[in-house]
C-alpha cells in the first residue's frame, strides 16, 4: 500500500497501516477493506466495478467472491459510519459497482488534485448515533448475480431461490414480529467499548493462557440483515448453534457465547479480537429472513493477519434450516481440518427437537434470546417460550434442560419463600424429564446440578452431576464454572478457583464468572487477587448487580470503612445495594447508622433473604442472633446457605460448636473438615 495519507471529510486514512483517524479516534481496518477503501479513493467520483475490486483482493481465486467483497463493504460502511440507502461516503450502483463520494482534500502543502476538484459533492445526510452492522439487505443483495467469472466460483456454493423473491414488500409484511432486541445490542455496545486487559496475567489457568493457539476459534454473532431487529434473536440462535456445532470437535477449543457475542456490531479488527479472545480464527457472517427463505453468508478469519480463509453465501428455504446448518459447520470444520484438525469428523448440532419441528426450534432460540437479558420479565418469557418448545414436540430434552435452568434462574434471583419453592419444584421436574428423555446430555446433567445445590442444599450429589456433565463434554465451560461452586459450596476453594480460571479460558470475558472466582479467593482470603477478579467483573458489565457488593465485602476483611460504604454506594439500586450499605455500616463506627440500616433490611427483606441478616450479625459480632437467622434461612431454604463455608463471615464461627451441628441439619461438610488451602 501507498504509504501517503490520504484525507477526506475530516477523515485520515493511512493506507499502510489501515488506520482511519477523525477528531481524535482511531478505527484499525482489516487489510481487506483498507485497500477497498484505498482503491475506491484513488478513483473519486468514478465507478469501480465489483470485478476489478475481486482482482485486486483475491487474485488466485480462494474464495467466494461476492460474499467477500459484500463483507469487506460493509465493514468498512461500519468504520466510516456510512449507510447504504443514504450514502455520504461509498455508493452502491447495483449490478456495477461502487463509487467513492467524497472529496480528497489535499496536504497542507498539497495542491488540490484535479480529480478531487471534479468530484461529485457528496450528498447531505443525518447520521444516526448508532449505525447499522451495514447496508441494508436490499441494498447490498441487489445484486446476487455480480460475483466474479464462473470458473472462479468454488464448486461447493450452492444457491437456490434468491431471497430478492422473498423480500417483496408483501412477503415482507408476513414476517413474524418478535420482542424487541434493541436493548441487547445496545448493552454489547457499551461493554465492548470499555476494553479488556490483560485478564490472562492472573486468571486463565497457566497451561492456556491465550496468545496465538492455533486450535481455537470464536463465533462471533452473525450480523442480523433482515430490517427487523425483533429478528435478532433469530440470527443469535444460529450463531449460538455453529458454536455448539464446532464445540463437538476434539481438539478444537471454541470460545464461548458470552465473551464473542459482547463484539457486536464492533468496529475493532480481527486481530485485536483474537487477541482478547485468545484464539486464531474468527467465524463472521450475516443472516437475512425474509418470508420463507433465508440467506446466510459466512467466513473464517485468520487472526494473525485478518486474511479471509473460506467465505460463502447461502441461499434456503427456511424450511431446510438445520441441513444448511450442517453445511456451514461442515465448511467450516473443513477449512480448519487442512490445517489444524487431521481425522476429525463434523458433528451436527445437538440441540434440534426429535421431531424436526422448527416452530419447537424457533422457539427454544426465542427463548434463549430472553435468558441472557437477566431480568424477571424477560426471564417469564423465556419460560413461556420454552414451554412452548416442549408442547410442540414433548420430546424435546434440550428445551426441558433451558426451562429447567429459566425456573431455577427465576426462584433464585427474582422470588422468595413459597414462590421459590414452587419455582424450583418445576425446575426439578423439567430438569428429570430432560434426563429421562436423553440421559447422555450433558445440559440436562447440569439442569440436575443446580437444582440439587441451591433447592436441594446437597453439593456432593450436584459436584456427580457437574461431573458426569464434563464427561459427556469435557469442554463445557458453564460445567466447569458450576461444579466450582459446588466445590466452593464444600469449603473446598483452592480447587473452586483453578475449575474457575478453566471455565474463563473457555469464555474469558464472562463478568458473572469473574465475580464467582472473586468469591473463592475472597473466601481464602486472598483479597488482592479476589479485587482483582472483581474489578475485572466490573470494567465488563459496570451496571450490573453484586459485583460492588463483592467489592464491599473485601473492603470489610480488610477494615477499610470508607472504600466499603463507597462500593456499597456504586451498587445499582436495589436489595444488593441495601444489603452493601448494611453491611458497610456495620464497620464505620458509627453505630446508629449501623442499627438503622440493618432494621432497614430487616423490615424489606426478612423473608426473603434471611441469610444475608444472619451474615450481618455475623459481622456485628453477635453469634447468638447469627444463628437465630441461620435456622430461619433454613426454613425458608434461602440459597444463600449453600455458600457458608466460603463466607468469610460466618466462617468466623467456623469452632463454634453451633455451627457444626448446623452444617450437619443441612447436609454439608462439616467446618472442622474443610481443607481452606491458601
Amino acid at each position: 500500500m501507498s504509504s501517503r495519507k490520504l484525507r477526506f471529510d475530516g477523515w485520515v486514512f493511512d493506507p499502510e497501516s489501515g488506520d482511519l483517524e477523525r477528531e481524535g479516534a482511531r478505527v484499525r481496518l482489516q487489510e481487506q477493506p483498507a485497500r477497498v477503501l484505498q482503491e475506491l479513493i484513488a478513483h473519486p467520483g468514478s465507478v469501480v466495478t465489483r470485478e476489478q475490486l475481486i482482482a485486486l483482493l483475491w487474485p488466485k481465486g480462494v474464495v467466494d467472491f461476492d460474499t467477500g467483497l459484500n463483507t469487506a463493504i460493509r465493514k468498512l460502511r461500519t468504520a466510516l459510519g456510512d449507510v447504504a440507502e443514504t450514502p455520504r461516503y461509498i455508493e452502491t450502483l447495483p449490478r456495477r459497482g461502487y463509487r467513492f463520494l467524497a472529496a480528497l482534500e489535499p496536504e497542507p502543502s498539497d495542491p488540490v488534485p484535479a480529480a478531487a476538484a471534479s468530484a461529485s459533492p457528496a450528498p447531505a445526510v443525518v447520521c444516526a448515533s448508532l449505525v447499522p452492522l451495514g447496508p441494508t439487505p436490499d441494498a447490498e443483495l441487489a445484486a446476487p448475480q455480480e460475483a466474479a467469472p464462473e470458473e472462479a466460483a468454488p464448486a461447493t456454493r450452492v444457491d437456490t431461490t434468491p431471497i430478492e423473491a422473498a423480500a417483496s414488500p408483501a412477503v415482507g409484511s408476513t414476517l413474524v414480529v418478535w420482542a424487541r432486541a434493541t436493548a441487547l445490542a445496545v448493552a454489547a455496545a457499551a461493554i465492548i467499548a470499555l476494553g479488556y486487559f490483560g485478564f490472562d496475567r492472573w486468571v486463565l489457568p497457566r497451561h492456556a493462557a491465550p496468545g496465538g493457539v492455533s486450535q481455537s476459534i470464536a463465533v462471533l454473532p452473525l450480523a442480523n440483515e433482515s430490517g427487523d431487529a425483533s429478528q435478532q434473536y433469530f440470527s443469535d440462535g444460529l450463531s449460538e448453534d455453529l458454536i455448539t456445532a464446532l464445540s463437538k470437535l476434539h481438539g478444537l477449543r471454541v470460545i464461548g457465547r458470552t465473551s464473542s457475542f459482547q463484539f457486536r456490531d464492533t468496529k475493532e479488527d480481527s486481530r485485536s479480537i483474537g487477541a482478547k479472545l485468545g484464539v486464531a480464527h474468527l467465524v463472521e457472517g450475516s443472516v437475512r429472513r425474509a418470508g420463507d427463505m433465508v440467506r446466510v453468508s459466512a467466513e473464517l478469519i485468520d487472526t494473525s493477519d485478518g486474511s479471509t480463509q473460506w467465505s460463502e453465501r447461502y441461499d434456503r428455504p427456511y424450511k431446510d434450516l438445520f441441513a444448511l446448518q450442517d453445511d456451514i459447520t461442515s465448511a467450516v470444520a473443513g477449512a480448519l481440518k487442512t490445517r489444524l484438525l487431521e481425522h476429525e469428523r463434523t458433528a451436527a448440532a445437538s440441540d434440534r427437537p426429535p421431531s424436526g419441528s422448527l416452530e419447537a426450534y424457533n422457539a427454544l432460540l426465542e427463548g434463549r434470546f430472553y435468558v441472557v437479558h437477566n431480568t424477571e420479565a424477560d426471564g417469564r418469557k423465556a419460560i413461556e417460550l420454552f414451554t412452548t418448545a416442549t408442547q410442540l414436540d414433548p420430546h424435546y430434552a434440550p428445551a426441558w434442560s433451558e426451562l429447567s435452568w429459566a425456573w431455577m434462574g427465576l426462584g433464585q434471583n427474582w422470588l422468595g419463600g413459597a414462590p421459590a419453592q414452587e419455582a424450583y419444584a418445576t425446575a426439578r421436574a423439567a430438569a428429570d424429564k430432560a434426563l429421562a428423555l436423553a440421559p447422555d446430555l450433558a445440559a440436562a446433567h447440569l439442569a440436575r446440578a443446580w437444582w440439587l445445590l441451591v433447592a436441594d442444599f446437597d453439593p456432593r450429589a450436584a459436584q456427580a452431576e457437574s461431573r458426569r456433565a464434563l464427561e459427556l463434554a469435557p469442554d463445557y465451560g458453564r460445567a466447569k464454572l458450576y461444579l466450582a461452586d459446588e466445590l466452593a459450596g464444600s469449603g473446598q476453594l483452592s480447587e473452586a478457583i483453578e475449575l474457575a480460571r478453566q471455565a474463563l479460558a473457555t469464555d474469558p470475558l464472562h463478568a458473572n464468572w469473574y465475580d464467582a472466582l472473586a468469591s473463592y479467593f475472597l473466601g481464602l482470603g486472598r483479597l488482592d487477587e479476589a479485587e482483582a477478579a472483581v474489578r475485572k467483573a466490573i470494567e465488563l458489565q459496570p451496571n450490573a448487580g453484586e459485583y460492588h457488593v463483592t467489592l464491599a465485602k473485601i473492603a470489610i476483611q480488610r477494615g477499610d470503612a470508607e472504600a466499603a460504604l463507597s462500593a456499597a454506594q456504586q451498587e445499582p439500586a436495589g436489595s444488593p445495594k441495601d444489603f452493601a450499605l448494611a453491611l458497610a455500616r456495620q464497620i464505620s463506627g458509627d453505630r446508629t447508622a449501623a442499627a438503622t440500616a440493618l432494621q432497614l433490611l430487616i423490615d424489606k427483606y426478612a423473608d426473603e433473604q434471611p441469610y444475608e441478616i444472619a451474615e450481618i450479625y455475623a459481622l456485628r459480632k453477635d453469634p447468638d442472633k447469627m444463628f437465630e437467622w441461620l435456622e430461619r434461612a433454613l426454613s425458608k431454604r434461602d440459597s444463600g446457605i449453600v455458600a457458608l463455608l466460603s463466607d468469610p463471615f460466618i466462617m468466623r464461627y467456623k469452632d463454634d460448636p453451633r455451627l457444626t451441628a448446623f452444617c450437619r441439619k443441612v447436609g454439608l461438610p462439616m467446618p472442622a473438615e474443610v481443607e481452606r488451602r491458601g
